[in-house]
């Protein structure tokens, strides 16, 4: 199963503490994450890291791009 965060339209941190809470959801072991920034892009693939998890893909997605992150 996987989560969907629609971070759209946030600045950050805000896309990153949404993301991050996720994780320590621990409920599903894929999370899509939409954002539209280059920065927030960056910034959530950093921080999912840092919690040992696996960005797999980064799709563009209209103006934005959707994160597919993996837990380890």
């Amino acid at each position: 199963m996987s989560t969907t965060i629609d971070a759209r339209g946030l600045s950050c941190p805000q896309p990153v503490l949404m993301t991050l809470d996720e994780i320590k959801k621990g409920s599903d072991t894929e999370i899509v994450v939409l954002v539209d920034t280059d920065t927030s892009k960056e910034n959530v693939a950093r921080a999912a890291q840092s919690q040992g998890c696996t960005v797999t893909r980064i799709d563009p997605d209209g103006d934005g791009y959707q994160l597919f992150i993996n837990r380890a």
